[in-house]
């Protein structure tokens, strides 16, 4: 009895050489003081026991673990003051102070340390703490340091394991600068490492679930995160993550539960707030999801998700200027978020402010050439503002040839894409060449067909395009699917798909408000092209040719088929004075679609629009060739 009490005495001496951490429990200890015994009696050198135990840092140690910072620190204070040269009571007030996030004083009580014994585990271990722990700053200058400072921590966690392989807390945290950086294989082996040296030890069974829910394997987290929070019932990040993983099983309520647990047992964590936000969204909570993600941004207000679940609310609410100005205020911090920028890019193509969605897609492209929905979005901007503007100038503008480049360097980083071909298809079929779009293959998957109809719509091939999207409609299988179908199809104008679209999304449950307001607008939009058709007419008889061109473009970019417009667009374009090569090439285009959008014509009408399609053709051409020999 008398030697096991003098064995757990003289471990306690040893706990700064052995490099365990203020929080190290009892059977860890036991397992490293039981292999240190062995090494010892092998080396001689029991002599090491010798001296008089430190019971201000025994007592600082224990306190530690029960979270009573503040009287830990007094202990490892008193300890110092007894003896400056001591570097375990360094080290246990600079764990005390990184636990507190009082970072800069942390530091310096592990340079005293490390400076007293350059090979004190847990000073090397807190250099990591305190480093992983600045980067919760909103500060940007930390923020564009964060993979130095990840692998500096790594490093750091790698000395203390070095000196003492059983240190569970370095095993710990070499978990989280490694999961940070992405190597959550490595993270998962670190923190099995630390459990295997501290069974009870519940911040690696959290780290181990946080793991294991980033890859998806859902059973495993919630184990782990139940184990946590058994071994200590008090640990936000288990509870925080095991409402995350109920909340990807679809348990929501048991999700809140757990969410609220962790806000009740620290407030201030923002993945906290944002998952409980997403959790209240799903309810159809969404003034109190709202709440939760502004909570998220207030405490830490780089954090992209958040602005984005607030753009997701106003979207489904139709208030896309209010949600794009959540965005942008997410871009003052985050300047250079492909993701902000790709969703304001959306949302602006959606309100039909097409220069402001191009510029935003080529900002991603700019950084993210491989990004394919960019460049799909980027080709659809082009294609609605071809529709919008009058033909021309526009198609030779430098503007659009940095487009083309655009699209050539996606399509190389992704050859393999279908939509990204189509969509390069759709930009040189509104440049004016000749595109065989059978030679791109038959479309597979609901997103090729949709790029399909797009490219055939460019070639003024409406029926073809038609029957993409009736495809693409019947296969929608949910109300998520056939609204994002029908709002596509408002947005690129195929009035007559947004409307069928938005009549099957009413029939499913809770879809009815929404697809009111789809079919609402889908009925403006109808009622302000024929309005703008009604007085392009009136222009056109008053021979204010130019106004009259402007409302028929207008008209058509409103409905694209709607047989009139086009043919009052041509009739009126021919009349214009002095004549231009590119009125007349526009004129013989919109007789094209005339016809297209007229299947019933006799084929007498038919044979004599082709002939004056042949000769405006053959007039343009002529005229170039006179600019060219001036």
């Amino acid at each position: 009895m008398t030697f096991r009490l003098n064995l757990a005495l003289a471990g306690i001496v040893l706990a700064g050489t052995l490099g365990l951490s203020p929080n190290t429990t009892m059977p860890s200890f036991a397992a490293k003081l039981h292999k240190l015994s062995a090494s010892t009696s092998q080396s001689g050198t029991r002599n090491r026991l010798k001296g008089k135990i430190d019971r201000d840092v025994m007592e600082g140690d224990n306190l530690t673990s029960k979270g009573k910072y503040g009287e830990a620190a007094d202990r490892y204070r008193d300890a110092i003051n007894r003896n400056p040269k001591n570097a375990s009571a360094y080290a246990g007030l600079g764990m005390v102070l990184g636990k507190q996030f009082k970072l800069d004083g942390a530091e310096e009580q592990f340079d005293k340390a490390l400076e007293i014994d350059s090979k004190n585990s847990v000073a090397h271990v807190g250099k990591a703490l305190v480093l992983i722990n600045r980067l919760q700053s909103s500060s940007v200058t930390i923020q564009k340091n964060k993979d130095s400072m990840l692998k500096q921590a790594e490093n750091e966690c790698r000395q203390a394991l070095n000196i003492d392989p059983y240190s569970p807390e370095g095993h710990y945290y070499l978990g989280q600068a490694l999961k940070e950086q992405g190597r959550l294989d490595e993270a998962a082996n670190s923190y099995n490492e630390a459990i295997k040296s501290d069974a009870k030890y519940s911040d690696a069974y959290a780290g181990l679930g946080m793991t294991k829910l980033m890859q998806n394997s859902l059973a495993e987290a919630a184990s782990n995160f139940k184990q946590a929070i058994a071994n200590n019932s008090g640990n936000s990040t288990a509870h925080y993550g095991l409402g995350k993983t109920y909340l990807k099983q679809g348990l929501v309520d048991d999700a809140i539960k757990e969410l609220n647990t962790a806000l009740y047992q620290y407030p201030n964590s923002a993945p906290t707030r944002l998952a409980l936000g997403e959790a209240y969204n799903i309810q159809g909570n969404t003034v109190a999801a709202i709440r939760e993600f502004q909570e998220s941004i207030r405490i830490k207000p780089e954090n992209a998700d958040a602005y984005l679940h607030i753009a997701d609310i106003r979207e489904v609410r139709g208030d896309l200027e209010h949600s794009i100005a959540e965005l942008r205020s997410g871009l003052e911090l985050m300047p250079n978020n492909p993701d902000l920028h790709m969703r304001i890019a959306d949302e602006s193509l959606r309100l039909e402010k097409l220069d402001d969605a191009i510029k935003e897609y080529s900002t991603v492209l700019d950084t993210s050439p491989q990004n394919a929905q960019a460049a799909k979005g980027l080709t659809r901007g082009y294609y609605l503002k071809s529709q919008k503007e009058a033909a021309g100038a526009y198609f030779v503008s430098n503007e659009f040839e940095s487009a083309k480049r655009m699209m050539d360097k996606a399509i190389a980083l992704n050859p393999n894409d279908m939509e990204l071909r189509l969509a390069q298809a759709k930009l040189r079929a509104l440049s004016g060449e000749t595109v065989d779009l059978k030679s791109l293959g038959t479309p597979r998957t609901d997103g090729e067909r949709v790029a399909y109809a797009e490219a055939l719509l460019a070639q003024n091939r409406f029926k073809d395009s038609q029957d993409q999207i009736n495809m693409v409609i019947s296969s929608a299988h949910d109300a998520k699917q056939t609204f994002a179908v029908a709002d596509l199809a408002l947005m690129i104008k195929d009035l007559d798909s947004a409307e069928a679209a938005y009549r099957k999304a009413a029939s499913y449950p809770g879809g009815e408000d929404r697809a009111k307001r789809g079919l609402d607008l889908t009925a403006k939009a109808r009622e302000t092209a024929r309005q703008d058709l009604t007085l392009a007419d009136d222009l056109s008889k008053k021979k204010q040719l130019a106004s009259a061109v402007d409302k028929y473009h207008s008209s058509i970019f409103g409905n694209p088929k709607v047989p009139h417009a086009r043919m009052g667009l041509a009739k009126t374009l021919e009349r214009l004075s002095p004549q231009q090569s590119k009125d007349l090439r526009e004129a013989a285009v919109q007789y094209k679609a005339y016809i297209a959008l007229t299947p019933d014509l006799p084929p007498k009408e038919v044979d004599k629009l082709q002939k004056k399609i042949t000769k405006l053709e053959e007039k343009a051409y002529k005229l170039d060739q006179k600019a060219k020999n001036r």
